[in-house]
């Protein structure tokens, strides 16, 4: 891995040709296509005389569903960040660990909730004993990442210091609550930097803690089974790793220990041994959009996010508001 593998001519262009899908109608992005060999000839030669410089950030705010704080940087970063992940993300995909699900190729949400499933059944012996989960969730993931430990983990895995240079000048072009916290949500390499960095975590929990049932979706992960003073002890092992080694907290209002039978919510779904359910809140939310959605892509996009549970009502309801034939 070099600098000359991350922005040689023809990983840029693939990086160009990547980021800029769908983007054509932007302003920002026209701007840069109308020169674009000189920007990426100007890119390249900055990042290879090691005088690239991020630029800043611009601010928004979406709900997906809770609100959420989006920093977007230049075409010109952006464009760069495309390059730096087409290098990064096999090397480092392999040293990930088969239960993370999230930003990964191949994986998502829907694989997450089958190997829920899996996990559960197993854990409790097709529901001839009872299943306990151990929930949690990380508060405030990307704005707490701690950019010196995320830096001494990727030395551990990356020799060419010009390309942890690079890696530097990017991690420390943003920050949240104090300087040298927090990844931008809206970077494509921070998707990536925080599966390297909550890595450590899997690793832990599956090496050293030994846990057969774990599976993590970003800063969501969840420990399975039949035994509720197992899950008890590991919490507070798990807890001080977090806070020790990688600067994080859990969230004090969501981490449960409860019975799979009394109903898991997790990753928008409520799961039962025999079968899961929509959130309620999803629920909701779901309907408010489709009172105005006119488009018959997103009409079926919930549909297709509905077959995946026990929903068969649900469709009918949206085949009605739709007069969409199911």
């Amino acid at each position: 891995m070099s600098l000359e593998n991350i922005v040689g001519m023809e990983n840029l262009l693939g990086a160009w040709k990547e980021f800029s899908r769908g983007k054509r109608d932007k302003a920002d992005v026209d701007e840069f296509s109308v020169r674009l060999m000189e920007n990426l000839f100007a890119l390249h030669a900055d990042v290879i005389n090691l005088t690239y410089r991020h630029g800043g950030y611009q601010a928004f705010k979406i709900s997906d569903p809770k609100p959420r704080d989006i920093h977007k940087a230049s075409v010109r970063d952006r464009v760069l960040h495309h390059a730096l992940y087409r290098v990064l993300y096999p090397f480092f995909e392999r040293t990930f660990i088969a239960d993370s699900f999230s930003c990964r190729f191949g994986r998502g949400t829907h694989r997450a909730l089958n190997q829920f499933r899996v996990f559960s059944r197993k854990a409790g012996k097709n529901n001839t004993r009872t299943c306990w989960v151990l929930k949690c969730d990380v508060r405030k993931f990307f704005a707490s990442i701690n950019h010196a430990v995320l830096l001494a983990i990727l030395r551990r895995y990356v020799a060419d210091k010009d390309v942890l240079w690079l890696l530097g000048e990017i991690i420390g072009s943003f920050y949240s609550t104090a300087v040298g916290i927090g990844l931008p949500l809206g970077n494509l390499t921070s998707q990536l930097l925080v599966n390297v960095y909550m890595n450590e975590f899997d690793q832990f929990v599956k090496h050293w803690l030994n846990v057969k049932y774990y599976l993590r979706y970003a800063d969501d992960f969840v420990i399975i089974s039949e035994d509720r003073a197992r899950l008890e002890n590991l919490l507070p092992h798990g807890r001080d790793f977090l806070r020790e080694q990688l600067k994080l907290d859990l969230h004090p209002d969501k981490v449960f220990i409860q019975t799979l039978a009394s109903g898991v919510d997790f990753l928008g779904w409520v799961h039962f041994p025999d079968h899961r359910v929509l959130r309620t809140a999803t629920k909701r939310r779901m309907f408010k959009k489709l009172e105005n959605a006119s488009k018959a892509e997103t009409i079926h996009s919930y549909l297709g996010l509905l077959k995946h549970g026990n929903a068969y009502k649900l469709r009918r309801k949206i085949e009605e508001i739709s007069n969409i034939d199911l």
